[in-house]
């Protein structure tokens, strides 16, 4: 069995940086890609930035130029760094992993995290 496992959520004031992680663990051949989601309350859930294994990125306009996504592929890990965050930026953020090979299973899985609160407020 997959499982996403975040960290690094909390409490920011305005401006300040905050550095999320998610670790995917199980009997895992391949992942294609990971991301991370949010949720504000009263909103649909949006993708904030997704990664390739091959290093091709995506963000929200919303969050372009101040945060970013790396990956590292030998740890099934993605990471998530915010800068200059904004009181719009609060939101539950969760971990997605796309197109999941593992033992078990003849097709491919996606999976999610439980999600981390990010709340920015001074």
């Amino acid at each position: 069995q997959v499982q996403l496992v975040e960290s690094g959520g909390g409490l920011v004031q305005p401006g300040g940086s905050l550095r999320l992680s998610c670790a995917a663990s199980g009997s895992i051949f391949s992942i294609n890609a990971m991301g991370w989601y949010r949720q504000a309350p009263g909103k649909q859930r949006e993708l904030v930035a997704d990664i390739t294994s091959g290093g091709s990125t995506k963000l929200a306009d919303s969050v372009k130029g101040r945060f970013t996504i790396s990956r590292d592929n030998a740890k099934n890990t993605v990471y998530l760094q915010m800068n200059m965050l904004k009181p719009e930026d609060t939101a539950v953020y969760y971990c997605n992993a796309d197109h999941v090979r593992s033992s078990g299973y003849l097709s491919p899985h996606n999976y999610w995290g439980q999600g981390t609160q990010v709340t920015v407020s001074s």
